[in-house]
């Protein structure tokens, strides 16, 4: 894995380099909230429903990383069921890591989802240290609510009859949760971008074709003026690339 700018090097790129690399603005006074995707060179966000196809060792190592600096992983409840998520678990580099870097021993999981579909034996409660963060709305089934709040996870009314995301970056703000790493899906990033939430965007282009019917990685709003991004990295990890861009 190397950089190609704003540095170009052909040395190796270490994890330590990488933190550098990936590193969340230094005193934040708000929530910062960086997506991670990758896509196939066709625009195609899943192959038969699923990221994994399209990802490969380096882009699995930077997702390890950007989990490693986050103080919250941010997911859409649909990701979190077809992905299978569980919550982050301890191993020796992310201890390590996470300790150096003064933050928590790990992060929680947000999950976004308006009719709190998620349920008591998804893995995110049944197969985690950190207990999951459930924003919801208000006129989500209550039921539902009372039993998630029993399982162990932390809900979380903002909005009353779809989440307003603003309100939940806020709530995020309100237990200290200002570095955030949002991995999808596609539709919680199209309504980020449209709220004007997004401040950074990492992106890896797979070196593969998809066609078929994968969607895109947001979906949302048709927005009346583009959001404009500057490029501020570039890796590259084999024929993968892994490109950075800041509002």
């Amino acid at each position: 894995m190397h950089s190609l700018w704003p540095n170009s090097s052909s040395e190796e790129l270490s994890d330590l380099a990488l933190e550098q690399v990936y590193a969340y603005p230094d005193g934040l006074d708000r929530p910062w909230l960086q997506a991670n995707f990758v896509s196939s060179l066709d625009g195609a966000v899943t192959v038969g429903g699923m990221s994994s196809p399209l990802t490969g060792p380096g882009d699995q190592r930077v997702l390890n990383i950007h989990r490693d600096l986050a103080d919250v992983l941010l997911v859409g409840a649909t990701t979190a069921r077809v992905e299978r998520y569980p919550g982050l678990k301890p191993n020796e580099a992310r201890d390590e890591r996470r300790a150096r870097l003064q933050l928590s021993p790990l992060p929680p999981i947000a999950v976004v989802s308006g009719r709190c579909s998620v349920t008591p034996d998804s893995p995110l409660l049944t197969d985690t240290v950190v207990p999951p963060i459930v924003l919801t709305c208000a006129d989500s089934l209550a039921s539902r609510r009372e039993a998630l709040t029993a399982a162990g996870a932390d809900v979380v009314i903002v909005g009353q009859d779809q989440v307003d995301l603003a309100a939940a970056l806020a709530e995020l703000d309100k237990r200290g949760l200002r570095r955030i790493n949002c991995e999808g899906g596609p539709r919680l990033f199209g309504n980020l971008i449209a709220a004007d939430l997004v401040d950074e965007l990492c992106l890896t282009v797979s070196p593969q074709a998809a066609a078929g019917d994968g969607g895109r990685i947001a979906n949302g709003p048709v927005l009346p003026d583009l959001r404009r991004f500057q490029l501020s990295a570039v890796v590259r990890d084999g024929d993968f690339l892994m490109l950075t861009y800041r509002r």
